[in-house]
């Protein structure tokens, strides 16, 4: 007598085309999760990574959505149960970052910032509230400068702190339903969104802010958000630093 094979659950990766969720992707495609990923404007980016997913064993589908549009949302997880059968996990690393001294930060930066990061984190995570399965699990990418206080990222922070909110609330919310929410809180990752703008000296000063003297690579960052999309049922509702000890 065959053994039933347990149905493949199914994961979404937001800005899944590059950095941390690329990673992101790319883990839990290995890990056997069918995989979307949600991704803004660059469509050869896009279907790169699919291939490259592909080819590795993985089962992926690309989607082009806007997060902060909230059509686009929903239109995105509408595609994940239409393409696999339902949304197991959500990984929200879509983002944007602006680096300038408050004093100098213009209303359109601030607007725009908070647009992406907040209003999408809010959108995508409403639509999972709505429609990830039992034993599924929510994981909204967070920043641990929200806890370094570092000058130069005030808006970008309280973008942070605005997702930190919503994901403990969430958790709570989602009270009975076997549904996990919690954040993943990188410190300095050897990404573009990071390296942008930045020169040598400013990279190697934040590198050897934690007793590791490194960046983190969006391999290190993956690696807990596969635990916290499979094992790592009972942490629910926190905020993980994944820094190397900066803090």
């Amino acid at each position: 007598m065959t053994t039933p094979t347990a149905p493949r659950r199914v994961a979404i990766v937001t800005g899944g085309s590059r950095g941390i969720g690329r990673q992101s992707a790319e883990r839990l495609a290995a890990d056997g999760l069918a995989v979307i990923i949600a991704y803004a404007s660059n469509d050869r980016e896009a279907q790169e990574t699919v291939a490259a997913l592909q080819a590795a064993g993985g089962t992926v589908t690309a989607v082009r959505a806007e997060v902060s549009d909230e059509g686009a949302a929903e239109a995105l997880f509408t595609t994940a149960e239409q393409t696999y059968g339902g949304v197991d996990v959500v990984v929200h690393a879509a983002g944007i970052m602006r680096l300038k001294p408050l004093a100098e930060f213009q209303v359109d930066d601030f607007d725009r910032l908070h647009r992406v990061n907040v209003r999408g984190t809010f959108l995508v995570n409403r639509q999972a509230a709505r429609r990830v399965r039992a034993g599924g699990a929510v994981i909204n990418l967070s920043s641990s400068v929200v806890e370094l206080a570092l000058p130069t990222y005030a808006p970008y922070a309280a973008s942070k702190g605005a997702v930190d909110a919503l994901t403990r609330i969430l958790s709570k919310e989602l009270r009975g339903r076997d549904i996990t929410v919690n954040a993943v809180a990188p410190g300095p990752v050897a990404t573009d969104l990071f390296l942008d703008g930045k020169d040598e000296a400013t990279v190697e000063r934040l590198a050897k802010m934690n007793p590791l003297e490194r960046l983190g690579t969006p391999g290190d960052i993956a690696e807990v958000v596969s635990f916290l999309a499979g094992p790592g049922r009972w942490i629910n509702g926190q905020v993980i630093r994944v820094n190397g000890g900066a803090i």
